[in-house]
């Protein structure tokens, strides 16, 4: 059994602001709703809105959901979060506080704060006359069938929560929760996140390593720190070597660095290559000796 909070268990037993805002006639108010989910997918939440344009308030807020205990209580807690407050308060309000009003989520449940979140965001956006960005359900953008989950979206979440694994993702947003195929494209996105924030500190120890190098001409380069090496080691496989290797079928990962020997790892096609020494000194070796240092050695592991 989910260990729920007190305050969990009480919105899911008795919970507030549930039913729909019917339409208002009145000048001075405005009825909206936000919806997202689909009951297909296991959980769906259409979240009203009565708003006074002179003022942006949202006066009142209610909610209609299919779900579990969490989406019931996360729901309710959504409508009283939001009450009171201008249209650009509550686009700040976070899938986290929607959590930490309710004492906590087990870390399973946090989709359903995540839903509420953009449930939200639906239907101020419904209000102003925004088009909420939805991604084409192709084969390109949807990653994971089972729940109607886009990489966009995958991707997205994993930056708002700061989200480091696989498990995690499931836990925000399902997917991966079903079949199980898409798991490993939900790794690759979490890696293609990482990378990318690895890249501006890379871009500054490069910058500093430059600038050790030439700011005086009679002394000599500084040495790259061990952070300052991985990182511009990493910096160069990611943007330089690891996109030529994908298109030919082939991938390599940086395993670790022994001074300036440097450990990868060859995957897809370049594991069963009759000529992976050459990729490994020719494309791999050469191309960070001449971007990081000229010392450098690779190895395969």
């Amino acid at each position: 059994m989910w260990d729920y909070s007190e305050k969990v268990l009480d919105l899911f037993y008795n919970p507030v602001n549930q039913g729909a805002i019917a339409p208002t006639d009145e000048t001075d108010t405005a009825v909206v709703f936000g919806e997202v989910g689909s009951i297909a997918c296991g959980d769906a939440l259409r979240l009203h809105l009565k708003i006074q344009p002179s003022t942006d308030m949202i006066l009142d807020a209610r909610f209609q959901t299919f779900g579990c205990t969490s989406a019931i209580a996360s729901s309710s807690a959504l409508t009283e979060l939001v009450k009171g407050k201008t249209l650009d308060e509550a686009l700040h309000i976070t899938n986290h506080e929607i959590a930490d009003y309710l004492g906590g989520l087990p870390e399973a449940k946090m989709h359903c704060s995540v839903m509420g979140q953009e449930a939200l965001e639906a239907a101020i956006n419904n209000y102003r006359g925004i088009v909420t960005e939805h991604h084409e359900e192709d084969e390109g953008a949807l990653i994971c069938s089972c729940f109607g989950i886009t990489a966009p979206r995958v991707r997205r979440v994993i930056l708002e929560n700061e989200l480091t694994t696989v498990e995690q993702v499931t836990n925000y947003v399902k997917a991966g929760g079903g079949c199980g195929t898409c798991l490993a494209n939900i790794e690759d996105i979490l890696l293609a996140v990482q990378a990318e924030q690895t890249q501006a500190p890379a871009k500054v120890a490069a910058d500093i390593a430059i600038q050790a190098a030439t700011s005086t001409p009679t002394a000599a380069p500084a040495p790259l720190t061990t952070v300052q090496k991985i990182l511009c080691i990493q910096k160069v496989l990611e943007e330089e070597i690891r996109p030529v290797l994908i298109a030919d079928g082939g991938d390599v990962e940086l395993h670790d660095v022994e001074g300036d020997r440097v450990l990868v790892r060859l995957k897809g096609a370049c594991t069963s290559c009759s000529s992976s020494s050459e990729t490994l000194k020719m494309a791999i070796e050469a191309q960070l000796k001449e971007r990081v240092l000229p010392t450098l050695e690779v190895a395969a592991v």
